[in-house]
């Protein structure tokens, strides 16, 4: 518990205290937003405004998790160092599209390509290396078979060894691009993404919490709830890593709120999202995950859906623009009504979650 609080307290310490610091540095290298020109026109105002800002919070969580396990006595886990692995590597993903963008200077850094074979090589790593290292009960971070909020028997083991690791891992594949690309898109208004991520990564700090207090390796597991314990490695270490995110985002959007004084950038948002699908694989729930990123479903969804649409039609739009923050931002309502009303659904979607995840271990 202590470190579960210390990894919070030292993320939100950092995030919120250095972030002026960082903000002026980026201002000096020239690290500065480009707005679409096809966007909304109020967006033209934010030009200029630094970016990059994942950095800063990824930063935060690395200082706010390894100081809390370093302070505790507690060594970090497998599982911990997989969430951590998959954040920075499609961080680095993200950044390196914030700085062509930068050097550019243009709206449009990476190709899309490009981008997806980054976040693909990020992802087959942490696939494979998610099926190594069991503990001493032989459970690994990961495995092969498809999750809600326990696994299900659906293996992708039962077409073979090759066939299946092929499989999971175009499935792991499938979950951080969605995951991923689903927060970016939803990073389009001041603190929209940053808010919607705190509540969907801190529902694993609850997820995680329970599983480690009713873990299958749990000694104290009272007897009568041994056949629906969980066999999640490390769950308590997910709830930490969960806490360090949670706490480097608070601190963060102190400043990214309307009006925002930096930007998570590419560097923030696909960090965001893999950091999501990690947890959701590592502990677990990868379908569930449907329902505590529903906003980020439903943003991603508004792109799909339009320009599968505009194709069909040949021109015509069911929304004004795509994602859907900017069609309402376009019959005119205020930025902040649009932030604040989608962290409203985003938070609900979220409940729904993990009472789904709740009501099924008392229907057990």
């Amino acid at each position: 518990m202590r470190a579960l609080l210390t990894a919070g307290a030292l993320s939100l310490a950092f995030t919120l205290f250095l972030t002026p610091l960082f903000i002026r540095l980026f201002v000096r290298l020239g690290w500065g937003q480009f707005i679409r020109d096809d966007g909304p026109q109020s967006h033209h105002l934010k030009r200029g405004t630094p970016t990059m800002g994942g950095i800063i919070f990824i930063l935060g969580t690395l200082f706010g998790y390894f100081g809390a396990n370093l302070l505790s006595g507690e060594g970090a886990t497998a599982s911990g160092l997989l969430v951590l692995f998959m954040m920075v590597g499609l961080g680095v993903v993200g950044f390196v599209d914030d700085f062509l963008k930068t050097r550019k200077k243009q709206s449009l850094g990476l190709g899309g390509w490009a981008k997806v074979a980054g976040q693909l090589i990020v992802a087959v790593l942490f696939a494979l290396l998610a099926l190594q290292f069991p503990n001493a009960q032989g459970t690994t971070p990961a495995d092969t078979k498809i999750s809600f909020i326990r696994d299900l028997p659906l293996d992708f083991m039962v077409f073979g060894t090759i066939a299946g690791t092929i499989l999971y891992v175009i499935w792991i594949c499938l979950l951080s691009t969605a995951a991923s690309n689903g927060v970016n898109v939803t990073d389009g208004l001041d603190g929209l993404a940053g808010g919607a991520s705190i509540l969907a990564i801190g529902s694993f700090v609850v997820i995680g919490f329970w599983q480690f207090n009713q873990s299958c390796a749990n000694p104290n597991l009272n007897p009568s709830d041994v056949y629906r314990c969980y066999e999640v490695r490390d769950p308590l270490d997910l709830a930490i890593v969960s806490t360090a995110i949670v706490g480097g985002l608070i601190g963060f959007l102190w400043w990214n709120t309307n009006p925002a004084k930096i930007y998570m950038g590419d560097t923030g948002s696909l960090a965001l999202g893999g950091a999501l699908a990690a947890l959701a694989i590592v502990s677990h729930t990868e379908l569930l995950l449907l329902l505590i990123g529903g906003l980020f479903v439903i943003e991603a969804g508004s792109v799909i859906v339009q320009r599968a649409y505009f194709k069909l039609t040949h021109g015509k739009r069911i929304f004004l623009m795509s994602p859907i923050h900017h069609h309402f931002e376009l019959k005119g309502w205020a930025e902040v009504t649009i932030v604040v009303r989608f962290w409203i659904i985003a938070g609900l979607l979220v409940a729904a979650g993990v009472g789904s995840f709740y009501f099924e271990w008392l229907q057990s």
